[in-house]
């Protein structure tokens, strides 16, 4: 049975090809591993309408970086990887850092697993209404950067798609970048709450989770949009066939008896069932300010 994993990370769907090392046209894969602090940055840039085709993502680059210890309650820790994910956007973002910046917090606050973006918002130093009130001197003195935000809620609780409301503000604020914070899902629990993508393609609101609406991306907005991402969910299906897997591989079972169970198990209807840890609440909490901290410094306090 053809089965297609559900992850919204690229360095995931780059390891589903059944040989790691195997060549994609149009892609190209490159590591860095900080050995002191224990974070891996791999970077996957699609670069033609073949590799998209092969990864089934946009055009255009996702920085993953894996950090192990993130999950754990260790301030010590929690700054370097804040640093990692800052000069990465400061990479993505280009010559914006300094220009008016939206940032997007994607999610339900009422939803732990999905509560990643409203918690970035609240942790963020805002700055669009100190310059409007005191100028730019003040901006030029206190070395600011214009920094306004807003978290739209789920079409649930406003009727609304995010993107009808984000193209309001936009026509109302006129920001030269936007910045969209989001959870994601995952293919593999190990990188659950533990991993950082960042991409300059944007994001479709809850396509990990299969409710898929319209998209965020320079595209449909006409703004640059850099999309940023923790996985907080997995796949119940995902996990069931994994355990399975290695339980068979281990009990002498053939590789055409595994595949074959395992489709019949993907195949049964657990679609709509996801796996969040148990110590989501507090995960979620210690994470986003982490990203706050990397979007504070990059755009409210640019160097």
């Amino acid at each position: 049975m053809d089965y297609r994993i559900r992850t919204d990370l690229a360095l995931e769907a780059r390891e589903s090809f059944p040989e790691d090392h195997v060549e994609i046209k149009g892609v190209v894969l490159t590591e860095d591993y900080d050995e002191k602090n224990k974070i891996r940055v791999s970077t996957v840039v699609i670069k033609d309408e073949r590799g998209a085709g092969a990864m089934q993502k946009p055009i255009g680059t996702y920085i993953t970086i894996e950090a192990p210890e993130l999950n754990k309650s260790d301030e010590d820790y929690h700054q370097p990887v804040s640093d990692t994910i800052a000069n990465h956007l400061i990479k993505l973002a280009g010559g914006h850092t300094k220009d008016e910046v939206l940032i997007v917090g994607l999610g339900n606050r009422e939803v732990t697993p999905d509560a990643l973006g409203p918690y970035v918002v609240d942790n963020l130093f805002v700055t669009r209404h100190l310059i409007k009130e005191y100028g730019n001197e003040f901006k030029v003195k206190n070395r600011l950067g214009n920094v306004s935000a807003i978290s739209p809620g789920v079409m649930g609780q406003t009727g609304m798609e995010t993107a009808e409301i984000i193209k309001g503000i936009i026509e109302e604020t006129h920001p030269k970048l936007i910045i969209v914070v989001d959870a994601l899902a995952a293919r593999s629990i190990n990188r659950l709450n533990t991993t950082i993508q960042l991409t300059d393609t944007g994001i479709s609101p809850g396509s990990g989770i299969g409710n898929n609406r319209n998209a965020l991306n320079e595209e449909t907005l006409g703004i640059k949009v850099i999309a940023l991402g923790v996985p907080t969910v997995v796949d119940a299906v995902t996990i069931v066939a994994d355990t399975l897997t290695q339980y068979m591989e281990k009990t002498g079972f053939e590789e055409k008896e595994i595949d074959q169970f395992v489709s019949e198990i993907r195949s049964q209807p657990m679609d709509n069932m996801f796996v969040t840890p148990k110590n989501i609440d507090e995960a979620v909490k210690r994470i986003s300010y982490t990203v706050s901290e990397a979007l504070n410094s990059c755009f409210a306090q640019p160097v």
